[in-house]
């Protein structure tokens, strides 16, 4: 494990420590807008995990949920969601995670995410497969998208947005075996990358939300791509994540092509 990943995972374990000291004692829920809600826990995990990669390479940069990004002239980037799930936190439902990625040269070259509830932690580098807590981790091998347990979930402004998922969610329904919305997309990634779901789609999206969870899927011999295929890209809001098998199905749903 290189070294940046051993501080990622340093990182991640000391936030969930904090979570679950917060944990249905989150303290005040503010808006950040819409249905989007922050605590104080989302802070306080937050600045650890920066406090920790700082201590161990000032010179990278960070990108964070909440207090943005800063520079840094070592090439590498850092991709925090300190509290992936807010707002199932701060209603004391029992579905959230913290979520570090490295980025060099624009591309996802490691990602932890960390389940605090159940003290799951699930680790990628690029070329060097996925784990959970140490044990290697593999997709399913559904083959039928129709045999498939599968999840999503909505933007906070589908009010407003026309391209909210609700189309997709209908079609998905009729195709599928079932569908979940958990409400932490980094969760909902590892869950297929460890074979739990065969496939997760989402839109609407920040790179902290998909960048380690989507490292892991394709490190646990899974398929990620965007809507309409071809390389992932992780700073766009849409992602499918797939076992690999179902994958096109998948995309075709997405695209309106079954009928």
């Amino acid at each position: 494990m290189f070294r940046r990943t051993e501080v990622a995972v340093e990182a991640a374990r000391e936030a969930a420590a904090i979570v679950m000291r917060g944990f249905r004692r989150p303290g005040e829920a503010t808006e950040k807008g819409g249905r989007e809600l922050v605590t104080a826990t989302d802070r306080a995990s937050e600045e650890a995990i920066i406090a920790r990669i700082s201590r161990a390479f000032p010179d990278d940069a960070i990108v964070a949920e909440e207090s943005g990004a800063s520079a840094g002239a070592s090439g590498a980037v850092w991709i925090i969601d300190p509290l992936d799930g807010t707002n199932n936190f701060a209603h004391g439902y029992p579905f959230f995670s913290i979520a570090i990625a490295i980025e060099e040269a624009g591309e996802v070259v490691a990602g932890v995410v960390h389940d605090p509830l159940r003290d799951e932690c699930f680790v990628a580098e690029r070329g060097g497969g996925a784990s959970l807590n140490g044990s290697p981790i593999r997709v399913s091998a559904t083959e039928r998208l129709e045999e498939s347990l599968v999840a999503t979930g909505f933007p906070y402004d589908r009010s407003e947005e026309t391209e909210n998922n609700i189309a997709n969610l209908g079609r998905f329904i009729l195709s599928v075996r079932g569908v979940r919305r958990g409400g932490s997309a980094e969760l909902d990634l590892v869950s297929v990358a460890s074979g739990r779901l065969d496939g997760f789609w989402e839109l609407g999206l920040k790179a902290w939300d998909v960048s380690a969870g989507g490292l892991i899927v394709l490190e646990a011999g899974g398929r990620v791509t965007n809507f309409e295929g071809g390389d992932w890209d992780h700073h766009r809001g849409d992602i499918v994540a797939s076992n690999g098998i179902v994958h096109e199905e998948m995309q075709a749903v997405i695209l309106g092509e079954t009928t």
